[in-house]
């Protein structure tokens, strides 16, 4: 099982970035993914996640409107399109997949104890 994610980098306020989790090992097309963070000196944080289907996307209400979360299923590939971005959002970008073909109610997809699987991580900073 390998998920490998990257696309992360130095970037003003206002840029945009797209970042990839590449997944490989499992049935990628019966697996919801997350993106979650984690800033220096903090816990981890839910970013925005996807459910296994595709029809399902949940957002931190603090990158709603600008964050965009979407799937290939030909590329066994995850992305995060992160726009109008901003200082606060620097940290490293944990991408998390749940191989279990389970449908969530309510912010069942925000919860991080729901993905079995993580990648390493791609640092993003944003900063002037």
């Amino acid at each position: 099982v390998q998920l490998q994610a990257s696309g992360g980098g130095l970037v003003q306020p206002g840029g945009s970035l797209r970042l990839s989790c590449a997944a490989s090992g499992f049935t990628f097309s019966r697996s919801g993914f997350a993106w979650f963070r984690q800033a220096p000196g903090k816990e981890r944080q839910f970013v925005a996640a996807i459910s296994w289907g595709g029809a399902s996307t949940l957002y931190a209400d603090s990158v709603k409107d600008r964050f965009t979360i979407f799937r290939d299923n030909a590329k066994n590939t995850v992305f995060l399109l992160m726009n109008n971005l901003k200082p606060e959002d620097t940290g490293g970008y944990y991408c998390g997949a749940d191989p279990r073909a389970r449908t969530y109610s309510g912010h069942g997809l925000a919860v991080r104890g729901n993905y079995l699987y993580w990648g390493q991580g791609t640092l993003v900073t944003v900063s002037s």
